[in-house]
This record gives C-alpha cells, sequence and structure tokens, in this order.
C-alpha cells in the first residue's frame, strides 16, 4: 500500500528564510526515514532536512540558492509499506555462495581448473592456481623474492615466493605437488590475499596432506572455477591509505552534516579536501572524488607531521667521505608509524625501580633445571608475568582509545607483544593468552618467537593483536629510556639493565638488586597518578617471587 505525501520543511526555531545549499537526492531515489534531502545553512549552523516516511522521492521543487522556512512544502514523495521495499536480487546460479567468500575459509586456497566436489574432498590432478593466503590485517604486500620458475617441481610446503611486511618476511609455501606451468609475478610486485601466484599442474591427491583437504570447507569447493589464470600485477601508480581524521581540522571543515558523517564513513579527513560548493564548501562528490584520487594513486595525501617545520637537507659529501645504505623495508614503514604515534600521542614517561633481588637468585636456582627441560628463564619472562598481573590490577592500561575518541576500549584478553632486535630492525612478536601461561611457557615462547624474529620466519598472526608491549634493553645496558608507545596500544614498559644499589632499610644500607623501568602512556587515557601506581604494583609484583612461580589453575 503506498501513498503520495508533501515534504515539508520542519521547525527551523527562530530561523527564517534559510538558505538552500545542497540538493541531496534527486526525483526517482528512494530514501529511508531521516535520509537527508536537502542542506539547509543559517548564520549559525549547517543542517540536513531529513526524510519524514521511508518511501521514493517524486519530486522536489527547490533549487540551491532558494531560501526556505518553517511549514515550507518543498516536494511530494511516495511512502511505500515495508511490505514494498525493494528486496535484494537473487545472486545468479554461477555466483559464489556467500559461505564461499566466508572468513572461516582457509587461509591457503586453491582456485582449481576442475575444483573437487564434496564427495571428493582430495585436490584432483590438473592445471591448479595457487593463491596468496589470508595476511591478517596486511594489504599490497611485497613480493621480494621468487623460488619458483616454469617448470620446476615442487612438493607441498616448499617455498614459492616471500613476502615482506612492514614487520616481517614470509614464506608462501605450496598446498599441492606438481610442475610449475608459469609464475604470474615478479620481484617488486604488490599482492593481497587471493592474489595469484603460480599455475601447477598438480599430480595425484595423495601427495597432498590430509590436513588440507579437511580444513577445506565444502562450500568452498562449490566454488565457481577459475577459467583463466589472472595476469601478472602491472606496474601503476601506488595507492595511498587515507590520512587519519584530526577531530580539530575536521570540525572546523565547510560541509553540511551529511557531508561530515559521508567523511566519518569513509575516513576522510575534510580538512584535506577542496570544496566545490558555494564559497568553497566540501559537497559529497569533493568527498567522493577525493577518496578515488587517494585510492587509485593519483593524489597524495600529507603524512603525519608533514605539517612540521622541515629538517635541512645537507649534503654530507662535502665535508668528507661517506657511505650510503639502504633502510630496510620495516625501517622504512616502522619510522613513519613511530613518528605518527609520538605526533598524535601525548606521551609521558613515569621512571621507576623495582627490588630483584629476591627473584635473581631464585632465578639463578631455577634455570639448571630449566635448562634441562630445554627452556631458557631469562629475567623478561618473569617481568611478563609480573606485566600480566599488574594489567589485570589496572585494565586501563591494557585498552585501546575508540578512533574519534569517545570511547575507551577495555580488552579482556592479554596478549603481550615484545620488542625484539634483528638485523633487519626492530620487531614486535606477540605471545597471545599470555594470562594463561606460566613462566616456563613464557620463556618457551619468547625463545621460540625471538628465533623466527631474526630468521625473519614470523608469520602474520604472530605480528599481530598486542594489547600491551615491553621493550627490554637488559642485556645491552641503560639506565632508563624513553620508548614510543605502540598505537593503537596506551602504554609500553622500557627495562633497562639492573645493577646493584645501597637501600637504606631503616637503619642501614644494604646492597639490593635494582631494576629500573620506563612506562611510557598515552596521558588521554591513564594520568600520572595512575601510571606510577602501575609501576610500584609491577615493583612489588616482580618482588613477589612466590606468586610469579604459582602455577595457572
Amino acid at each position: 500500500m503506498a501513498n503520495t505525501i508533501d515534504i515539508v520543511i520542519p521547525d527551523l526555531g527562530d530561523f527564517e528564510n534559510v538558505e538552500v545549499i545542497e540538493i541531496l537526492v534527486s526525483a526517482g531515489d528512494r530514501v529511508e526515514r531521516e535520509d537527508g534531502l536537502i542542506t539547509v545553512e543559517t548564520d549559525k549552523a549547517s543542517m540536513d532536512i531529513p526524510a519524514p516516511e521511508n518511501g521514493t522521492v517524486d519530486e522536489l521543487s527547490v533549487a540551491v540558492g532558494d531560501t526556505v522556512s518553517s511549514g515550507v512544502v518543498i516536494g511530494k514523495m511516495t511512502v511505500t509499506a515495508d511490505a514494498d521495499a525493494p528486496t535484494a536480487e537473487p545472486s545468479p546460479p554461477d555466483a559464489p555462495t556467500a559461505e564461499a567468500s566466508s572468513p572461516d575459509a582457509p587461509e591457503v586456497e586453491v582456485a582449481a581448473a576442475d575444483a573437487p566436489s564434496q564427495d571428493e574432498p582430495e585436490v584432483s590432478a590438473g592445471k591448479q592456481t595457487l593463491v596468496v593466503p589470508a595476511l591478517g590485517d596486511f594489504d599490497g604486500v611485497e613480493v621480494i623474492e621468487i623460488h619458483i620458475s616454469a617448470g620446476d617441481t615442487v612438493a607441498v610446503e616448499d617455498s614459492l615466493v616471500t613476502l615482506e611486511t612492514d614487520k616481517a618476511a614470509m614464506d608462501v609455501p605450496a598446498i599441492v605437488a606438481g610442475t610449475v606451468e608459469s609464475v604470474l609475478v615478479k620481484v617488486g610486485d604488490t599482492v593481497s590475499e587471493g592474489s595469484a601466484l603460480a599455475v601447477i599442474d598438480a599430480v595425484a591427491a595423495a601427495n597432498t596432506p590430509a590436513k588440507a583437504s579437511e580444513e577445506k570447507p565444502p562450500a568452498a569447493a562449490e566454488a565457481p572455477a577459475a577459467k583463466t589464470a589472472p595476469a601478472a600485477p602491472q606496474p601503476a601508480a601506488k595507492p595511498q591509505s587515507l590520512p587519519s581524521i584530526d577531530e580539530a581540522s575536521f570540525s572546523k571543515a565547510h560541509a553540511s552534516p551529511s557531508v561530515r558523517k559521508l567523511a566519518r564513513e569513509l575516513g576522510v579527513n575534510l580538512a584535506q579536501v577542496s570544496g566545490t560548493g558555494t564559497k568553497q564548501r566540501v559537497v559529497h562528490d569533493d568527498v567522493k572524488a577525493f577518496v578515488k584520487a587517494v585510492l587509485s594513486g593519483q593524489s597524495s595525501v600529507a603524512s603525519p607531521g608533514s605539517g612540521l617545520p622541515k629538517t635541512p637537507n645537507i649534503d654530507f659529501s662535502k665535508f668528507g667521505e661517506i657511505e650510503v645504505q639502504p633502510l630496510t623495508r620495516i625501517q622504512k614503514i616502522s619510522g613513519p608509524r613511530l613518528q605518527a604515534s609520538w605526533i598524535n600521542l601525548p606521551h609521558v614517561t613515569q621512571h621507576d625501580l623495582a627490588d630483584i633481588t629476591d627473584l635473581e637468585a631464585r632465578r639463578q636456582e631455577l634455570k639448571g633445571p630449566a635448562k634441562e627441560r630445554g627452556i631458557s628463564l631469562t629475567p623478561l619472562a618473569f617481568i611478563m608475568k609480573a606485566c600480566v598481573t599488574a594489567l589485570q590490577e589496572f585494565p586501563k592500561v591494557n585498552s585501546s582509545l575508540a578512533d574519534d575518541a569517545s570511547e575507551l576500549i577495555i580488552k579482556k584478553y592479554c596478549h603481550l607483544g615484545f620488542a625484539a632486535d634483528t638485523p633487519q630492525g626492530l620487531m614486535v612478536p606477540v605471545i597471545r593468552d599470555a594470562d594463561t601461561k606460566d613462566v616456563y611457557e613464557l620463556a618457551s615462547e619468547l625463545a621460540e618467537l625471538s628465533a623466527l624474529a631474526r630468521e625473519g620466519k614470523l608469520k602474520a598472526p604472530q605480528l599481530q593483536g598486542a594489547s600491551f608491549t615491553v621493550s627490554s634493553l637488559g642485556g645491552i645496558g641503560g639506565t632508563a629510556f624513553t620508548p614510543i608507545v605502540n598505537a593503537p596500544e596506551v602504554a609500553i614498559l622500557g627495562v633497562s639493565r639492573s645493577t646493584m644499589q645501597p637501600v637504606w632499610n631503616g637503619s642501614e644500607f644494604v646492597p639490593r638488586l635494582m631494576l629500573p623501568l620506563s612506562l611510557s602512556y598515552d596521558h588521554r587515557v591513564i594520568d600520572g597518578a595512575q601510571a606510577v601506581r602501575f609501576t610500584t604494583f609491577l615493583g612489588k609484583t616482580l618482588a613477589d617471587i612466590d606468586s610469579l612461580l604459582k602455577a595457572i589453575p
């Protein structure tokens, strides 16, 4: 059942003859209640005039530049009952099902020319396209090494290519055995999840691990076969990410509420969009054009700190002999991220000392038995165990600030990152669910992840999801330092070398082994009083060796 109603300007308060500055819909457009129809501007603010009901716009009788007041009819619309609302068109018979693209799909998929049926779980022999597995939060990852050539014979788990993110290098393994027919990428290309890497003439299914066939969901077998192998990526303008939204400049941008809403949904900083509307007002088309230009690489965006004064560009060779060494990929990408964190987060560092005399004495007693179990019981394992207890006591330190800085996200999990020094630069592997592990398990995982980091073999999930980070320089030296918060975390603990110091016990000075702690934190979330309570609690926890060694229930 449908009926036609007038579109009337609602009560505008004390304002009359308000100018129409933007028309948001056209005749024939389908709208929902509260969708913006036009934007008007008073001498104090812009506002959208919303649709009164769900339906279709029949006509609008106003244009940009007209003036309207409360009660004025600006058009007509046909109100449509919910039952008459358009339904989603059915998928074509050969379209992939939603299940086939579910996030629960296996990390590595094979788009086979003759995809196996549900009754045939193993991969059949024949030509197949090998693709990039799930990369977590990474996209546009660079190919830094090709391990195969056309005509090569590969076995399951043989490396096809090596990819490098801003945090780690990782090999992509073959999930079927066979002969390589063609390689579809080259060094320097960027790929994402699902990108084609090579075409392989697979051998019998018996050579495919049972695990691969068992993990492949039935829906994946129903996906349409790839008729032709995708062409190798061609060099193109490198797409950029959109700039982060700066609330101060965003609020001053000349734009209507609906445009602001669109900008927030698309992650656009309105301060960097050039307006084409009246008086340089930013309109919807300006936002869309900005996003298109940035993502296609046709336009650059300002990076964090780009508005700061530049350091001088000096030719150092005129002063003497120099050597130029290129930065590693990790350094090139982590540098700007560290700079962005330092500029955008109000850093404060709380320095403290923890008495670890008893802890170190007990650790020395336990080192031998632990080594017999193949575990290197380092001080960092005890420190991380103590951090878990402190984070449970102070949950704000285990949180993140929402993108719009209006909410605090308290994490119920405890994933601890730790800074690892590698030949390629600083990396931060993550021990997941650290609150469920005892000191020995933490020590074992520390050793395992550190070795993988040095070898450049960490996988994407092993570098993601940290809720708090520890950066220990105790094995090198130093008395204190100011670590940079690993945003979006809100705090990071720096640890320096412990030293014997005279400590007054009330009657005399006694030698105690003191560990320097440096807690850097985001002052928007953590204040100074809470920070010093955290380090004080952490120091007491480190002194309670029995508590640290207590088994996880």
